[in-house]
């Protein structure tokens, strides 16, 4: 080989040949270097990218879910809001709440997770089992009325591990992110020095092979590229990501329930609100249609009608009353809207509902004032007017029967007149009670003696088929109350019963007995009377005891029932102070028991109806703008001995005793008179005499009623012509006793 050196034209070519040989190999050689650098780069990259969005995107979501259960709304707040308020609702939720934390601690422990995060994780679970382990004390509390201080002090449980746990849950979790990202800033780094060193390279290389040269620039540039692309991809999701973070916030923490369903209906996603008003947990109701909400409510024309719509691309608005877990029901302000995918097909449905439960119950409120305000303004209206009819048919009917022979069927029909007139006259107390527009007095009252009253006038007009029983107490039990409230309290009871027993046989039972001290509603110093109305009819379901008070309400055909009765009777017991309870089933018949306030002093003693009214030949002037219930009036008073002078005009009465004012003892006036009312009458008439007794009559008491010695005697409309002798003996008997006080003084 000594002569090819030896040759310095041969040599040359080889010396090139060797130097592109060599050049050629180096080239080669950092190509595939490079090559196998940015595959190298690609994969870490990738693991990288695998890693941040893998195991520690799910543990990022399962340690927000466990945050959750341990913020506000969660294990803790619901456990403390039993404790504070007793309510099964809470306690159902806290427990709902603990199995699915478990739930979610399953989940996170099944990844792969570091010493620190199972120690984290089962610190937070020792304070939920804490919590858990005390829901029997606190379930015991709410069972007996345990005071809320008193059972915090037994629950009482430190949150400060797991709140400390929590934090570190999170710190780890974010660290591993960081590294996870710093991995990848990383190797997006790596890459761009091997850019750095490729473009040297190809700076150095360019002159011995623009082939070569051309090709790893042509890679250099797809290089960059891919890298350039990788980068903003990373960042578009990092964006991406935080956006998707808040949507899935406000979605959750929605006053509104949210469900999404694919285009057959079935559920594929609901919001926690959703849980919360419905009772329904989201893994039960996934994959399922929303049929299990519907209450019947909803004719099935109209869900048609909805999916018509819906398949058109059309939204829908309107109310559902629908059906809640525990199967109670709520009504959903509700809009169902299609979502389209970019060719402009249906994909998906969207339920957003807002729960309006209580804004409808407002709204009904309101109607039923007004219904109330309108009851009252008719009673108002009326009862003066019927009153006066009732007067002159009571009076007829009571003259009728001072003719009619005892036992005779003339006798027996004037019963039959006397009592539907008190039944006219018992719904007209009913509306005028009902609309307040009748205050009552209170004064002793002996029980037993407003129901023998009562079941007196119940016995002649009920069915034969029913029996009435009314056993006497063992001791005469005294109240306070109105005695006209209390004849209705007892008539509208008894008057239920015997309307829910129909035309079958049947018993009603009225009992009074003094109420036992464990049993009072509450504390009072004289004790309560139980008062308690018992058939043997057909009862009632839950649904109609919860709404039996209700004005209006009746499960009567129209025309049957007023739905009043009950609700008076409830207005009535509580303006007495007293309380009432139901207790009824199906086929078992119903209870109602009053609780009545016993009165401290006791009643007087009642008149017996058997006595001879008291009679009298004084002048009695008498005054009302009706003349049939002047006549009336006039008639009775007479066939008891009085002379009396009626006039139908308040303006020629006042004249006429004007005239002769010592002439007359006593003035009988009505009060809701045209020229003038029956208290300006009587005041007029003591201008020019006073001290003249006086008796008033009224269709229905004003709702307040003027007092004072002075204050002139008030006798409600229909006038009971026992009533009216009494009264008018009482007020003239005292008229000649005050003169002969006055002297002897």
């Amino acid at each position: 080989m000594r002569w090819l050196g030896s040759d310095p034209t041969l040599r040359r070519p080889f010396v090139l040949a060797a130097a592109a040989i060599t050049l050629l190999a180096v080239t080669v050689g950092l190509g595939v270097t490079l090559g196998v650098e940015t595959r190298q780069q690609f994969r870490e990259i990738g693991a990288s990218w695998n890693d941040h969005a893998g195991g520690p995107a799910r543990k990022g979501a399962l340690i927000s879910e466990i945050r959750g259960y341990l913020g506000f709304g969660g294990i803790i707040h619901s456990f403390k809001n039993y404790v504070l308020r007793q309510e099964q609702a809470y306690l159902e939720n806290t427990q709902r709440q603990i199995a699915q934390f478990r739930h979610a601690v399953a989940r996170f422990q099944a990844l792969e997770t570091s010493p620190e995060e199972r120690a984290a994780v089962a610190a937070i679970a020792r304070t939920i089992d804490a919590y858990e382990d005390r829901l029997p004390i606190a379930i015991e509390a709410a069972g007996e009325g345990w005071l809320p201080t008193r059972t915090d002090g037994l629950v009482r449980v430190d949150d400060t591990e797991a709140v400390a746990a929590l934090a570190e849950l999170e710190r780890l979790w974010r660290e591993t992110q960081a590294r996870s990202t710093e991995r990848i800033a990383a190797a997006v780094d790596e890459g761009d020095a091997l850019i750095r060193i490729g473009f040297g390279s190809v700076a150095a290389l360019v002159l011995a092979s623009l082939v070569l040269g051309t090709l790893i620039l042509l890679l250099v540039r797809d290089l960059r590229r891919a890298i350039g692309e990788v980068a903003h991809e990373l960042a578009e999701r990092r964006k991406l990501e935080r956006s998707e973070e808040r949507l899935a916030t406000i979605v959750e923490q929605s006053p509104a329930t949210i469900i999404l369903t694919d285009t057959s209906a079935r559920i594929q996603y609901a919001n926690r609100k959703f849980e919360e008003v419905t009772g329904w947990r989201r893994d039960k109701v996934l994959g399922r249609t929303p049929a299990f909400l519907q209450s019947g409510h909803t004719s099935d024309q109209t869900y048609e009608r909805i999916r018509t719509q819906l398949d058109k691309g059309e939204r829908w608005h309107g109310v559902f009353r629908n059906r809640r877990r525990d199967g109670s029901s709520y009504w959903a302000d509700t809009v169902l809207l299609p979502l389209r995918a970019p060719d402009g097909s249906v994909q998906n449905f969207v339920g957003i509902a807002e729960d309006v439960t209580e804004a409808r119950r407002a709204r009904d409120q309101v109607v039923r004032a007004q219904k109330l305000e309108a009851v009252g303004q008719l009673a108002g209206g009326i009862a003066h007017d019927f009153n006066n009819i009732l007067t002159t048919i009571v009076g007829a009917s009571h003259l009728a029967a001072l003719d009619a022979e005892e036992g005779s069927d003339l006798a027996r029909e004037i019963e039959q007149i006397n009592i539907a007139a008190r039944r006219a006259q018992s719904l007209v107390r009913e509306l005028l009670s009902f609309a307040r527009r009748e205050p009552g007095e209170a004064q002793p009252l002996v029980v037993h003696d407003i129901v023998v009253e009562v079941t007196t006038l119940l016995r002649a007009a009920a069915p034969r088929l029913i029996t009435l029983e009314c056993p006497e107490p063992a001791a005469r039990h005294t109240v306070m109350g109105d005695p006209t409230h209390l004849h209705q309290i007892v008539m509208n009871l008894c008057r239920n019963a015997a309307e829910a027993i129909g035309g079958r046989t049947g018993t009603i039972t009225v009992s009074i007995a003094a109420c036992a001290e464990e049993d009072a509603p509450a504390p009072h110093e004289a004790g309560w009377v139980k008062l308690v109305v018992a058939d043997d009819g057909p009862g009632m379901s839950d649904q109609t005891i919860a709404r039996v008070f209700e004005p209006f309400f009746t499960t009567k055909p129209i025309g049957k029932g007023s739905g009043l009765g009950l609700a008076v009777v409830f207005g009535l017991v509580e303006e007495m102070g007293g309380r009432i309870t139901v207790d009824s089933k199906p086929g078992e018949g119903a209870r109602f028991t009053v609780f009545l306030q016993a009165a401290a002093e006791q009643a007087p003693a009642q008149i017996a109806p058997s006595e001879p009214l008291p009679r009298g030949d004084e002048w009695i002037i008498l005054i009302d703008d009706e003349a049939e219930v002047a006549g009336t009036l006039r008639r009775q008073l007479i066939r008891l001995g009085y002379r009396v002078d009626a006039f139908t005009s308040p303006l020629v009465a006042y004249e006429r005793f004007r005239a002769h004012p010592d002439r007359y003892d006593l003035a009988i006036s009505d009060i809701v008179m045209p020229e003038m009312t029956g208290e300006e009458l009587v005041d007029r008439m003591r201008r020019e005499r006073p001290n003249l007794p006086a008796l008033l009559c009224t269709g229905y008491r004003p709702e307040t009623t003027p007092a004072g010695p002075d204050t002139p005697t008030i006798l409600d409309k229909p006038v009971n012509p026992i009533d009216l002798a009494r009264a008018v003996r009482t007020l003239l008997d005292k008229r000649r006793i005050s003169p002969v006080l006055e002297t002897s003084t």
